[in-house]
C-alpha cells in the first residue's frame, strides 16, 4: 500500500517527529500505523500479532522517553515492528524479511534506535538492567527499559535478572507486556498468577472505596494513607511477587489507553530504583482474524486481506508434520511415550500428540532448559520422553544436555526441527550450530533423514537405543523418496545410494537430494554415501569406498566449524587417502534473512552450488 493512505504516519521519519505530535493526534498515529502494518505484511508475512498489539504502548514510549539516548530493549524483538516504523524505517517496512531487507528483530546494525539485538526470548532485562549498571558507572543521565512480554516471563533467565537488578537498586523500568500469549497460549503458575492480579476484585474495590472517602484529606494524610494502602495491597492482592523481589509495582495499566499509559509513563521517569510497569494489552488488536486466533497470527507467510486467512501451500507435507504422526502412531502402542515442548506445540507439531495423549503432552513455556532436565528425570523413572525444539532454541539447554542427560546415559530424544537453513528469521534462528556442540558429546547417537519416510524410520529407531538421542530435520517441505524410497535403519550404518568411480560424495540429511541433482548435472560416476549418523560415524563403511587419489566431497548443512566433514577429512587422511577434497557447509558467519532457496544459493548448498563445486573438484570449473 502507499504510504500517502496514512497522512500523519507519512510524516514521521524519527521519533522527534512523533514528540511534535499533539497527544489528541496519538489515536490517529495508532489506527494508522495498524491500517499499514496489516496492509505491508499481507504479501509478505510476519510478526503481525505481536506489532499490532503494541502499538500504542510503542507511540508512548517514544513520545515520552529519548532514544538512542535512552534504551529501549524489546524482548525477543518481533514487537518491534512498530518501533521500526517511527524510528525512520517505514518505507522499508516492506522488505521485512525480505532478502536484503529489514531484520525481523531487532538489530544493532540497522539503527541506532535498536539498543539490543534479540530474537530468542527472556533475554531484555538482563541487558537492560547492564546498561542500567553501565549508565551508573559513567554518571550518564537517562533511562534504560526492558519490554517483556509475559510468555517471555517463563523463561528462567528473566527471573535470574529479576532477582539480580531488584537487589542491587540501579534505576530500570521493566514493562510486562501481558497479553496472556507468547506463541501459543501461556501455561503455568506464572500465568495464573498473573490472571489472579488482572481479575482479583477484591483490592480494587477497596482502593476505589478509599479514593472516594479520603478524596478530601489534606496532602501529608493522604501520604500516610499511601504508606497503609502499599500493606493493605500485600494483603488482598497477590500482586507482591515483584515488590518482594525489589521492584516497585504499578499497574495493571491498560495498554491501548493514551489516558492510562502516558500519565502513567510519565510518572515513572520521576521514581528512582527498580520499577516494574504491568500493561494489559490484546495480541493482534485491530485485526479481528489475528483477534480471534493469535496463535496462527503470531508469525505466517502471506495472507489473504478480504478474507482474511493464510495463503498456504496445498498438499504439502512438512518434516514437522511427518514428525508429529510418527510419533503420536508410536505412542499409541507405547505408552512410556512422553513428548515435551517449550512454548510451541503448534511449531514443532505436538499440537497434534496432544489431541491424541493430552496427559503425556507437556508444554513447559518458554524453558528450554527446564525442558531437558525435566526429561532427564521422566527417562530416570522408567519413560521414554521427546523433546521437540526447534535447534536454535536447543542451544539454550546445552548444559542440560550434556549434565542432566550424556553424563547419566539417559534415553531422552531430541527433536530438533529447522536445522541447517531456515530463512526469513535470519541469524537468530538458524540451526547452524546443533552437529557442532552435539557431535562432542560422548554416547549420544544423532541421526539425520534425508526424507520424511527416513523420518519416520529414525524416529521408531531412536526408541529401541538404550541412550540420548538427536534427530534433526529441517523447516519445509520433505524431500521426494530418490532412489526407492527409505531403507531400513541399522545403528551407525550409511547408506549406499550410487556406486561410481570417479568420485566419493557423503551427504548428511535432506542435502542428499539437491547433491544426486547436482551430480546428474555434471555428468560424473560418482559414489553417494547417504551418513545418516552423524554419530556414531561409520568409519568402516566410510573406508570401504575410500579411494586413494580419487576425489572426496562432504556436504551438510551446518556449520562448518566443527562438522562433520571435519571428523570424515581426518578419517581419511589417517588411513593415507590423498588427494581432491571439498567440505561444503556453513561458513564461519551468521547467515543473513530470506528465503531458504536464496540462502543455500549464497552459501552454495544448493544443487547449482554444489555441482559448481565438483566441476572444481574434477579440476573443470564453470
Amino acid at each position: 500500500m502507499a504510504i500517502t493512505d496514512c497522512p500523519l504516519l507519512a510524516t514521521i521519519h524519527s521519533p522527534a517527529d512523533v514528540k511534535r505530535l499533539d497527544r489528541a493526534q496519538l489515536p490517529q498515529l495508532a489506527r494508522e500505523m495498524r491500517h499499514y502494518l496489516i496492509h505491508t505484511l499481507a504479501p509478505i508475512g510476519g510478526h503481525l500479532g505481536a506489532g499490532l498489539g503494541v502499538v500504542e504502548l510503542t507511540i508512548a514510549l517514544h513520545y515520552l522517553f529519548d532514544t538512542p539516548h535512552d534504551h529501549l530493549v524489546w524482548d525477543v524483538g518481533h514487537q518491534a515492528y512498530p518501533h521500526k516504523m517511527l524510528t525512520g524505517r517505514l518505507e522499508q517496512m516492506p522488505t521485512i524479511r525480505q532478502y536484503g531487507g529489514l531484520s525481523p528483530f531487532t538489530k544493532r546494525k540497522e539503527s541506532e534506535h535498536d539498543s539490543f539485538g534479540a530474537g530468542h526470548a527472556s533475554t531484555s532485562i538482563s541487558a537492560a538492567y547492564g546498561m542500567a549498571v553501565a549508565r551508573q558507572l559513567n554518571h550518564a543521565r537517562g533511562y534504560d527499559i526492558a519490554i517483556i512480554g509475559d510468555g517471555a516471563l517463563t523463561g528462567g533467565m528473566a527471573f535470574e535478572a529479576l532477582n539480580h537488578a531488584g537487589g542491587q537498586r540501579n534505576n530500570i523500568i521493566v514493562i510486562l507486556n501481558d497479553n496472556e500469549m507468547s506463541i501459543a497460549p501461556n501455561v503455568g503458575a506464572m500465568s495464573s498468577y498473573l490472571a489472579r492480579i488482572i481479575t482479583g476484585s477484591t483490592y480494587s474495590q477497596i482502593k476505589e472505596g478509599a479514593r472516594k472517602i479520603l478524596s478530601g484529606l489534606p496532602v501529608m494524610a493522604l501520604e500516610a494513607v499511601r504508606r497503609v494502602e502499599e500493606h493493605v495491597k500485600g494483603m488482598v492482592t497477590p500482586g507482591t511477587l515483584f515488590e518482594e523481589m525489589g521492584f516497585r509495582y504499578i499497574g495493571p495499566v491498560d495498554g491501548h489507553d493514551f489516558d492510562h499509559l502516558l500519565p502513567t509513563l510519565d510518572n515513572l521517569r520521576q521514581l528512582e530504583g527498580p520499577i516494574l510497569l504491568h500493561v494489559l494489552t490484546k495480541k493482534g488488536l485491530g485485526f479481528a482474524p489475528a483477534e480471534d486466533d493469535p496463535v496462527t497470527w503470531h508469525g505466517l507467510g502471506p495472507y489473504d486481506l478480504a478474507s482474511g486467512e493464510p495463503i498456504r501451500s496445498s498438499g504439502v507435507m512438512s518434516y514437522t508434520k511427518v514428525f508429529a504422526g510418527a510419533l503420536t502412531k508410536l505412542a499409541d502402542t507405547d505408552p512410556r511415550i512422553v513428548a515435551i515442548t517449550a512454548a510451541m506445540p503448534g511449531g514443532t507439531g505436538l499440537s497434534l500428540f496432544a489431541k491424541h495423549h493430552p496427559e503425556r503432552c507437556f508444554d513447559v513455556g518458554i524453558a528450554e532448559q527446564h525442558a531437558t532436565t525435566f526429561a532427564a528425570g521422566l527417562a530416570a523413572a522408567g519413560m521414554r520422553p521427546v523433546v521437540a525444539i526447534y535447534s536454535t532454541f536447543m542451544q539454550r539447554a546445552y548444559d542440560q544436555i550434556i549434565h542432566d542427560i550424556c553424563i547419566q546415559g539417559l534415553p531422552v530424544v531430541l527433536c530438533m526441527d529447522r536445522a541447517g537453513v531456515v530463512g526469513a528469521d535470519g541469524a537468530t534462528h538458524s540451526g547452524t550450530f546443533d552437529i557442532a556442540f552435539l557431535r562432542c558429546l560422548p554416547g549420544i547417537t544423532i541421526m539425520a533423514p534425508r526424507s520424511g519416510g527416513e523420518l519416520e524410520l529414525m524416529l521408531a529407531h531412536a526408541f529401541a537405543i538404550e541412550g540420548p538421542t538427536a534427530i534433526r530435520y529441517p523447516r519445509g517441505s520433505i524431500c521426494d523418496e530418490a532412489d526407492g524410497g527409505a531403507a531400513p535403519i541399522a545403528q551407525g550404518k550409511v547408506e549406499l545410494l550410487r556406486q561410481g568411480e570417479d568420485a566419493l560424495v557423503i551427504s548428511v540429511g535432506t542435502r542428499c537430494a539437491d547433491v544426486l541433482t547436482a551430480i546428474d548435472q555434471v555428468g560424473r560416476a560418482c559414489t553417494v554415501l547417504n551418513l545418516r549418523f552423524v554419530k556414531p560415524l561409520d568409519e568402516v563403511g566410510i573406508l570401504e569406498h575410500l579411494t586413494p587419489g580419487r576425489p572426496l566431497m562432504v556436504v551438510e548443512e551446518g556449520s562448518r566449524q566443527g562438522g562433520v566433514g571435519e571428523q570424515i577429512a581426518a578419517l581419511a587422511l589417517s588411513h593415507g587417502w590423498q588427494g581432491a577434497f571439498a567440505h561444503l557447509a556453513i561458513p564461519d558467519r551468521f547467515p543473513e534473512h530470506g528465503t531458504q532457496t536464496e540462502i543455500l544459493r549464497d552459501l552454495g548448498l544448493d544443487a547449482d552450488g554444489i555441482a559448481e563445486r565438483l566441476r572444481r573438484l574434477f579440476g573443470k570449473p564453470d
